[in-house]
């Protein structure tokens, strides 16, 4: 547990806790223990591979975060992080795809990417953001329904 990536998931995961998300390991998964579920190492459809978390808002996949161990630049990581944001299996709920919120972390230093944005592109912010920001975001859209 002492390598730097695991480091920086464990800040990681305090991080999204202190933000209002439940972070749950993929084999214990209750998507409504919270408005906000944060499920690690989730596996994606073929070809996309792990997403280290999958954000759920209200039962529905919403966003993905791509850890970096510490010290790590995110400039460019987005382009792995949009690739995770399209793998979601169909068979799985989400709000829209591509998921539309992406997130590139060290623990210490954290990017974001909103797919809702006209031109989205990624940029520093000081925290993850609530459950209910991406909720309030989602919902001021259009509702297109996503079917499976």
């Amino acid at each position: 547990m002492g390598s730097t990536e695991q480091l920086a998931r464990e800040r990681i995961d305090q991080l999204l806790g202190a933000a209002g998300w439940a972070v749950q390991d993929v084999a214990a998964v209750d998507l409504h223990a919270a408005r906000g579920v944060a499920l690690r190492e989730f596996p994606l459809g073929a070809g996309h591979g792990f997403a280290d978390y999958l954000l759920y808002v209200d039962g529905k996949a919403a966003g993905v975060i791509e850890a970096k161990k510490r010290g790590a630049t995110l400039t460019g990581v987005e382009i792995q992080s949009a690739r995770y944001a399209q793998g979601l299996p169909r068979s799985l709920p989400a709000w829209r795809r591509p998921l539309p919120f992406v997130y590139e972390s060290t623990g210490a230093e954290t990017h974001f990417s909103n797919g809702l944005d006209p031109e989205p592109r990624a940029r520093n912010v000081f925290a993850f953001h609530r459950p209910e920001k991406l909720l309030e975001w989602l919902k001021a859209l259009p509702q297109t329904p996503v079917f499976a």
